[in-house]
């Protein structure tokens, strides 16, 4: 079977508790019935749930659609294109191993996973892990539910190396920057498990009860675009299994080399496999460190340098699911204090520039034309163009997140929270705000010969290299000769790098007064002037962002509900002229910290106060107000630090024993403060952080020549 072929998935070497949890799970005695419940980990290869279920008995495999929990992350286009192709793909393997996967349509997965087991008379509940917000309330509320119905649930870790609760400093609380944590995950005293092989058969469970729906993730108008995405991309966990050994076995070696050309495949390509778990990332670190032992002995110091760099954008990935666990809502708000108070740009003009790549710096607007077209960005120019967005314009990050997850196909919300984050300064080891990257010299890096720019934007393609980043200098006669008017068929910059400069400045410094206020407001405690601002809203979405319906058509309907478009791959239209108007930024609260411990099986009770819960709700818009409450409702009444469940320790989360202000400074001689970040017990670990307690090294901790959007894998 493709996959199973590969040296890697035949190695058992050291594995962490909750691998060996996952890995080595017991036979039962006798066969029962299971769900195995797919999600984010559409493979039949190294799937521990899967292999669960398969060990228990017959099986039932189960896919949910319900986007319509995601508010306002609702998937776009070509996401949910990757989707369909890749659920069709495992549909497939299922049916050969001996069993269909049933999908069903919903705007509860709960209630709806629930009705299944009740239908099928299933025992057993077997799923994967997810570690964002939404996830984890879901989730413990499906195991509160059917525990207590005697129905054995039970979830493992098929998404990172190692858990986020298994990976601490020496005082036994998260990292707050990356460079430590990814040190300490490769300096574990155990290896990440050994992939699974996939099972050789698959006994069916009763589905007689529990037909399918058909999903329908694509309408008429979008059918035409999508077609095209199919000459560029093979989803499924077959073709990531393929792509991943294509590249170990040929670019690799050279990534350290070529990762920075723009101008042609380069990387991995793998992200889009890897965020719907169509490819382990345990397979991917195994086999990857296979090749760098091979170099290794062979003394092929280039070869074993392109490993280290492509295991640090694997490294990025674990850190995002890592820092929406310790921080859930780090996709909504700012982790450092000062960052809430940025005068950020609320300028809806300029956001529509960027988005159409009509700001007039050719690499920025080829990368958005990219975008557009195909889905797909090179991690340097995603980092290019969210730099341009959060830097030169000053538009708010949230605002840019939320457009690449309307438009990638890998469109990852930890990922992008991750790297819209690094990119804004709004993390501790972020890069310095202060610092604009010119895109003219940022194109000579990436693309010299201009032909990333050319392929994307036709209108300058006669333009000599010498002028293709910078057209506004090239000489009259140079721009006649190329047929290029500049602000007719090819736009002026929009902003000046040197007007940006000093905007900029002048926002920080802004940004720095209102910060010192808010500073000494709490410090004298008293309740006039900005406070901790914690009721300030975040900046919407722009309304007219969405993509504009053709209202002398019907809405399509999917399984008779009406879907709403988004502005995915269309232009969408800006009635709203605004000017550069200045407001305050989000803000973040505390939600909680993790109880001290580690290697449990999974983070199963919730327990939120009465105002974290209304913080989360705003979270988590558009999920189910009576959802959220019920599951918030049975874990406060837990009183216990640590459940026990089939599979291991679960920690709770609970609010400290006391209430405390979201914030917390220290003086700056606070002996806390090192390499390892401001926390120093986890009841801090979902609070902000302050810039003020951060060492000038910590800040500067990234570098762009080094840096990567982790949702662009390698």
């Amino acid at each position: 079977m493709p996959g199973g072929s590969s040296p890697a998935v035949a190695v058992h070497g050291q594995q962490s508790s909750s691998s060996r949890s996952s890995s080595n799970i017991s036979s039962s005695s006798s066969s029962s019935r299971s769900i195995v419940w797919f999600r984010r980990d559409l493979r039949v290869e190294d799937n521990p749930a899967l292999a669960a279920g398969v060990r228990s008995g017959e099986v039932v495999a189960v896919f949910i659609w319900a986007p319509e929990e995601e508010g306002p992350f609702y998937p776009g286009r070509v996401s949910r294109w990757w989707l369909s192709q890749s659920l069709h793909h495992l549909d497939s393997s299922l049916r050969s191993l001996g069993t269909p996967l049933i999908t069903k349509r919903s705007f509860d997965t709960a209630s709806t996973l629930i009705d299944i087991v009740h239908s099928t008379g299933a025992s057993n509940l077997f799923f994967n892990h997810l570690y964002d917000p939404l996830s984890l309330v879901r989730d413990h509320r499906l195991k509160e539910s059917l525990s207590a119905q005697g129905v054995t649930v039970r979830s493992f870790n098929a998404d990172l190396l190692y858990e986020p609760w298994e990976v601490n400093d020496e005082n036994q609380c998260p990292f707050t920057t990356f460079a430590p944590f990814w040190n300490k995950c490769l300096s574990m005293p155990y290896d990440p498990a050994a992939p699974l092989l996939p099972p050789k058969r698959i006994s069916s469970g009763d589905v007689s009860k529990c037909p399918s729906d058909t999903l329908v993730f694509e309408d008429e108008l979008e059918k035409a675009s999508n077609a095209l995405l199919a000459r560029a991309w093979s989803p499924g966990w077959r073709n990531a299994d393929k792509a991943l050994m294509t590249f170990v076995n040929g670019p690799l070696i050279e990534y350290s080399v070529n990762r920075k050309k723009a101008d042609s495949a380069t990387t991995s390509l793998l992200s889009p496999h890897l965020h719907f778990g169509e490819v382990s990332v345990r397979k991917v670190f195994h086999l990857v460190r296979m090749k760098q032992l091979v170099w290794s002995n062979e003394g092929n110091k280039a070869g074993e340098e392109s490993v280290n760099l492509f295991l640090k954008s694997i490294g990025l990935r674990e850190y995002s699911r890592y820092l929406s666990f310790n921080h859930p809502c780090s996709h909504e708000r700012p982790l450092l204090t000062h960052l809430r108070f940025f005068p950020w740009v609320v300028d809806e003009n300029y956001f529509k520039s960027w988005r159409q790549g009509r700001t007039g710096y050719p690499l920025v607007d080829a990368g958005m034309r990219e975008l557009w077209a195909t889905g797909w960005l090179h991690d340097r120019i995603r980092v290019v163009v969210s730099s341009f967005f959060v830097k030169v314009l000053q538009l708010p990050w949230r605002w840019g997140m939320k457009y690449f997850w309307d438009t990638l196909l890998d469109a990852d919300l930890e990922s992008d929270a991750l790297g819209w984050q690094y990119i804004s300064g709004t993390l501790p080891d972020g890069r310095d705000f202060d610092r604009i990257d010119n895109p003219q010299f940022e194109g000579y890096k990436f693309d010299p010969n201009g032909e990333y720019v050319r392929r994307w934007l036709p209108e300058l393609a006669r333009l000599p290299t010498e002028w293709i980043h910078h057209p506004w200098n090239a000489p009259e006669s140079v721009l006649q000769a190329a047929g290029i008017e500049l602000g007719s068929n090819y736009p002026l910059p929009i902003v000046e790098i040197s007007a940006a400069k000093t905007r900029l400045q002048e926002a920080l410094t802004e940004m720095w007064q209102l910060e010192a206020a808010s500073r000494a407001v709490m410090e004298n405690g008293t309740e006039e002037g900005l406070g901790d601002s914690s009721d300030v809203p975040p900046i919407d979405f722009p309304q007219e962002s969405d993509m504009e319906i053709d209202r002398e058509h019907e809405l399509p309907r999917i399984n008779n509900t009406a879907v709403r478009r988004h502005a995915d791959q269309m232009v969408p239209s800006m009635t709203t002229t605004s000017s550069l108007i200045r407001v305050e930024e989000e803000v973040s609260i505390d939600a909680g910290n993790v109880a001290e411990d580690s290697r449990p099986e999974v983070p199963s009770n919730i327990n939120f106060e009465a105002d974290t819960q209304r913080e989360v709700a705003q979270a988590l818009p558009q999920f189910n107000p009576d959802i959220l409450r019920n599951a918030l409702h049975s874990t406060a009444e837990s009183a216990s630090t640590w459940t026990e469940r089939d599979g291991g320790l679960v920690p709770v989360w609970s609010p400290p024993p006391t209430s405390s202000r979201s914030e917390h400074y220290p003086d700056d001689d606070d002996p806390g403060i090192g390499n390892s970040g401001y926390l120093q017990r986890h009841s801090q670990s979902h609070q902000m952080i302050n810039w003020r307690q951060l060492s000038p090294s910590m800040r500067r901790s990234w570098e762009m020549e080094s840096t990567v959007q982790p949702n662009a894998i390698g």
